[in-house]
């Protein structure tokens, strides 16, 4: 994997130590369409479920998420697909 991939399975396990962490680089779909960059690493599937999104809202989870990722929604990641739970859910 590259590293966006690694800096966003660092900085969501570091902040929200997930039960569950999955990521996919979803790059290829996009080619050609804004945002996308040659090699990738610029469109992001992720499914986190961590205890620290107990009781919260869905748009507070992606604030979470998105808090914790700032650096890099910032430059190299343009969209990121995202499903946040709580233990349980699905």
């Amino acid at each position: 994997m590259g590293a966006i991939f690694d800096a966003i399975q660092q900085k969501l396990t570091s902040a929200f130590q997930p039960l569950r962490l999955e990521i996919e680089d979803d790059s290829a779909r996009h080619h050609g369409h804004a945002g996308a960059r040659p090699g990738g690493e610029s469109h992001f599937n992720v499914l986190i479920e961590s205890a620290a999104f107990a009781g919260a809202p869905k748009v507070a989870r992606q604030r979470m998420v998105y808090r914790a990722l700032a650096e890099e929604l910032a430059g190299p990641l343009h969209a990121l697909s995202l499903k946040a739970l709580a233990p349980g859910e699905s």
